[in-house]
């Protein structure tokens, strides 16, 4: 295991500690922490993909309820994260689960629309997972998945008192990433991705970016995902031309 993975482990676990103690009020009913049940999965992530500093990181808001909440990696589509990434298992059931989002791991037979389009972009401009990590990473940056019994509820939704400690862990573990990968670019999937990264890397040589959410509940983002956030990359001076 490099120092680079060595360190983002750590700083996994630090952050799903930090989670674990905090407590969230109704309409809340439950917290997913894929840092905890999917931990083998994110580790092989890490160990793979975060093994070298990266020019480009992709920031995403929190895990999607068949994405990482699945599989433990962000904008975690199965496929992608099976067959692209070659990462296969190490998801077990968490402790307190709602019947109406079961965790099935890579068993699970509905698709992470984001991830697919996310991942889908860039294994189509790069080709192989290997080729793509060589500069770029992808991260979330609350590990947290809250649901209303089935329905899926955001961070930036929490009341304020519940928010502080969540943002407050959230940013210390993202500025830790930032320190072990030195990137370039930080590139918001979204904008409050993008403004959380900008408060919690204040101060750091790093330039920031956003390119469009690639959630199904844009109508922009179906309108051709892949070509709209290409062009925004290209325009920020991310990608070249």
């Amino acid at each position: 295991m490099t120092p680079f993975a060595n360190q983002l482990i750590h700083a996994a676990d630090t952050l799903a500690d930090a989670c674990d103690a905090m407590h969230f009020a109704a309409p809340i009913s439950h917290v997913y922490n894929p840092l905890r049940y999917a931990r083998e999965a994110h580790a092989e992530y890490l160990r793979r993909y975060a093994a070298g500093r990266k020019r480009v990181i992709f920031l995403g808001m929190n895990p999607g309820p068949f994405g990482m909440v699945q599989t433990g990696v962000p904008f975690g589509e199965i496929a992608a994260v099976r067959d692209w990434m070659g990462i296969h298992g190490g998801v077990v059931k968490p402790e307190h689960e709602t019947p109406k989002r079961p965790i099935e791991g890579f068993a699970c037979a509905r698709s992470e629309v984001s991830g697919r389009r996310l991942w889908g972009l860039f294994a189509q401009r790069f080709g192989t997972a290997d080729a793509f990590f060589t500069q770029h990473f992808v991260a979330n940056y609350c590990p947290l998945a809250f649901f209303e019994e089935a329905r899926n509820a955001t961070p930036d939704k929490l009341p304020a008192a519940e928010q502080a400690p969540l943002l407050a862990a959230c940013d210390a573990h993202l500025r830790t990433m930032a320190d072990v990968l030195e990137p370039e670019w930080l590139i918001g999937v979204g904008a409050w991705a993008e403004s959380r990264a900008r408060t919690a890397l204040a101060g750091l040589p790093v330039r920031f970016g956003r390119v469009l959410h690639p959630s199904p509940a844009s109508p922009a983002a179906n309108r051709g995902w892949a070509e709209a956030a290409t062009k925004q990359l290209r325009e920020q001076g991310v990608w070249p031309d």
